[in-house]
C-alpha cells in the first residue's frame, strides 16, 4: 500500500511538471504574439492583454503546481503573502496609470523600468548566501542579475529625474574616465566574487560593496547623457531590466522568467539599435557623447524671424489640398491632441487631405506621438512615419509644426557643426509653406537653434498650441 501511494505521488509530481512546462510555453507564445501586436498602435491595446494572459498563467500555475526537489510544494502561509503583494501593487499600478498625465507617460515608463530592475537585483541580493561555494554557474547569473539590476534601477530613476525636471546634466569630459574606470572596478569585483573560492557567508562585504558600485554607475552612467538621447537610453534601460529578469530566472530555474526576460531584453536591444539608427548615432555615442539638454546654440542667428496671424493662417489651410502635421513634445505638454484633431475633422470637411508626419524620437519616448494620438482618435492610418512622408514633402501645400522642433532641423543636414548633423529628420522644410506653433523662441531638447524658424517659407504662430488650435477651429468656422 505504502509502495502504491509513493508511486501514485511520482505520477502526480511528474504529471504536474508537465503541466507546468507546457503552461510557461504557452506564456511563451503568448508573450510572442503580444510582442507582435505591440508592434502596431491599433493592436497595442490587444497586445498588452496577450502579455498580461501569458504573465497571469505562468504565475498562477506556478503558484499551484510548483516542487522544490524534495517534492513540496509553495506553502500556503507565503501564497497569501504573494497574492496579497500582487494584488497590492496591481492596485498602486492601477491608481498610478489612471492618474498620470500623457505628458509623464516617459517618466512612467523610467519610473516602472526602475521597480523591474530594483526586483532583480533583490532576488539576487538575497539569493547570493544560498549559492554553494565553487558553483561558478550559480554565482555567475547571481552577480549578473545584482550588477544589472542595479544598474538598470539607479539608471532608471535618474532617467525618471531627468525627464521630470528635477535631475540635471553633468556634461564634464572626465566623466567618461570616471565611469569607465567604475565600470571595470565593478565587473572586476563581479569576476573576483564568481571565481573565489571562500563560501558566501565569507564574502558578504564584497556582495554589497558590487551593489554600492552597480548602483553609482547606474547613476553616473545617465547624468552625462542629454536629453535628446533620453528615447535611447529609456530603450537601453528597458533592456537591461529585461536581462536582468533573466538572470533571475536563472537563479530560481524559471523557464517562465528567462523567457519574459529574454524576449523583453531583446526587444529593448532592437528599439535602441533602431533609435540610434533614427538618430544617426551609434550606442557607444550616445552613452559618451552626452549631446543635448545644456549643449551651446550653434550657428547664432540665421535670418528674420516673420510671423503670422491667426487669419491668415485660417486662410492657408482652409484653400490647402495636402498638409502635414508634424507634431513634438510642446503638443503633448499643451494637451492639444483633442483640438488637433478637431482641426483634423474641420480641414477634411473642406477637402483637405490631412496627416501626421511621426519622427521615431519624437517626444520623450519611443512611440510617444502615436500613443498621444491615439488617445485623440485620430485614425491609424494618419500617423505616417518619416521614411514614408519625406519623399511627399514637397508636394505639401502646409506643413504645420506643433511643439516639435530637433527632429525638424535642417541643421541635420546642412550644419556639421552642430551636434545633430546627420540625423535623419522629418523635412518639413521643403513644403511650400511651413506654420511652426511655438510658445515663443526657445530651444529644442537639444538645446540648439533651429534653421527652420528663418526659412523664408516659415510662419511663426506663438501662443499655447492648444489655445491656438482652437482659435484657428474657430476661425476657420467662421469662414
Amino acid at each position: 500500500m505504502i509502495q502504491g501511494l509513493i508511486i501514485t505521488d511520482i505520477a502526480g509530481f511528474t504529471a504536474g511538471g508537465a503541466i507546468l512546462e507546457l503552461s510557461y510555453l504557452i506564456a511563451a507564445l503568448l508573450f510572442v504574439t503580444g510582442l507582435k501586436l505591440l508592434s502596431h498602435p491599433e493592436s497595442a491595446r490587444r497586445g498588452n492583454l496577450w502579455a498580461f494572459g501569458g504573465m497571469a498563467l505562468a504565475m498562477l500555475t506556478t503558484l499551484i503546481l510548483h516542487r522544490n526537489p524534495e517534492g513540496n510544494g509553495i506553502p500556503l502561509a507565503n501564497v497569501w503573502v504573494i497574492l496579497a503583494a500582487v494584488g497590492v501593487g496591481a492596485a498602486i499600478g492601477w491608481i498610478i496609470a489612471r492618474r498620470v498625465k500623457m505628458t509623464a507617460m516617459p517618466q512612467l515608463v523610467s519610473f516602472y523600468n526602475a521597480t523591474g530592475g530594483a526586483a532583480s537585483a533583490l532576488v539576487a541580493l538575497l539569493e547570493y548566501p544560498n549559492a554553494v561555494a565553487g558553483d561558478v554557474q550559480s554565482i555567475l547569473v547571481t552577480v549578473l542579475g545584482l550588477i544589472i539590476g542595479s544598474v538598470a534601477f539607479s539608471g532608471s530613476m535618474i532617467a525618471y529625474g531627468k525627464l521630470d525636471g528635477k535631475v540635471g546634466d553633468i556634461m564634464k569630459p572626465f566623466m567618461t574616465y570616471i565611469n569607465l574606470f567604475l565600470m571595470v572596478l565593478t565587473l572586476a569585483l563581479g569576476a573576483y566574487i564568481v571565481t573565489s573560492p571562500l563560501p558566501p557567508a565569507e564574502l558578504t562585504w564584497a556582495i554589497y560593496a558590487l551593489l554600492f558600485l552597480s548602483l553609482l554607475y547606474g547613476v553616473l552612467f545617465v547624468m552625462p547623457i542629454g536629453g535628446a538621447d533620453m528615447p535611447v537610453v529609456i530603450s537601453l534601460l528597458n533592456a537591461l531590466t529585461g536581462i536582468a529578469a533573466a538572470m533571475a530566472g536563472f537563479i530560481y530555474s524559471n523557464q517562465a522568467m528567462i523567457l519574459g526576460g529574454i524576449l523583453v531584453g531583446a526587444a529593448g536591444m532592437i528599439l535602441t539599435v533602431l533609435m540610434c539608427k533614427a538618430m544617426n548615432r551609434s550606442l557607444i555615442n550616445v552613452i559618451v557623447g552626452a549631446f543635448g539638454g545644456s549643449a551651446a546654440s550653434v550657428g547664432g542667428e540665421q535670418g528674420t524671424v516673420k510671423e503670422i496671424t491667426l487669419s491668415d493662417a485660417a486662410v492657408l489651410m482652409s484653400y490647402s489640398q495636402r498638409i502635414v502635421i508634424i507634431p513634438g513634445y510642446g503638443l503633448a505638454v499643451a494637451q492639444a491632441q483633442h483640438i488637433a484633431q478637431e482641426l483634423d475633422e474641420l480641414l477634411e470637411s473642406k477637402g483637405v487631405s490631412v496627416r501626421y508626419a511621426i519622427h521615431p524620437v519624437a517626444g520623450r519616448m519611443p512611440g510617444h506621438m502615436n500613443v498621444l494620438l491615439a488617445e485623440a482618435d485620430v485614425p491609424y492610418e494618419k500617423l505616417v512615419e518619416m521614411d514614408d512622408i519625406n519623399p511627399d514633402m514637397p508636394n505639401v501645400d502646409v506643413a504645420i509644426v506643433v511643439g516639435a522642433n530637433d527632429v525638424v532641423n535642417p541643421a541635420a543636414y546642412n550644419d556639421p557643426g552642430s551636434p545633430i548633423y546627420g540625423m535623419p529628420i522629418i523635412d518639413a522644410h521643403l513644403a511650400k509653406n511651413i506654420i511652426i506653433m511655438k510658445r515663443g523662441m526657445g530651444k529644442g531638447y537639444a538645446g540648439i537653434e533651429n534653421a527652420l524658424f528663418f526659412n523664408d517659407k516659415t510662419r511663426m504662430l506663438f501662443g499655447d498650441a492648444k489655445s491656438s488650435i482652437q482659435k484657428l477651429v474657430a476661425e476657420i468656422k467662421s469662414m
